[in-house]
């Protein structure tokens, strides 16, 4: 499977859809389908059961899963792609505008 260019952690910029240039960090990562989940981006108004977890039950906002190509990877506050660079014996991502490393 091909690697990634958004992982968990992440600081993205929604640039596309109803929640366009809303900023937030990668909560969660589904290679499979290409999806992310994104602190406070594409909340959702999810019905619970009560359980042991939620005794309580109830209404409870949630965010939801969006495209990964909807997003962009925010590098020192500015949205910019991200590439790979090998660098000795290890892949590394990289910053398009800059030129940089990325962690």
């Amino acid at each position: 499977m091909a690697m990634l260019k958004i992982k968990k952690g992440d600081m993205v910029r929604v640039i596309a859809g109803k929640d366009k240039n809303k900023e937030g960090r990668v909560l969660s990562v589904d290679a499979k389908k290409n999806r992310i989940v994104v602190e406070g981006v594409n909340m959702i108004t999810k019905h619970q059961k009560p359980s042991a977890a939620n005794q309580q039950g109830g209404i409870v906002n949630r965010e939801a899963p969006i495209d990964i190509s909807n997003v962009m990877y925010l590098h020192n506050g500015k949205p910019t792609r991200v590439g790979f660079k090998v660098e000795g014996d290890k892949k590394v991502r990289v910053a398009k505008a800059t030129g940089e490393t990325i962690n």
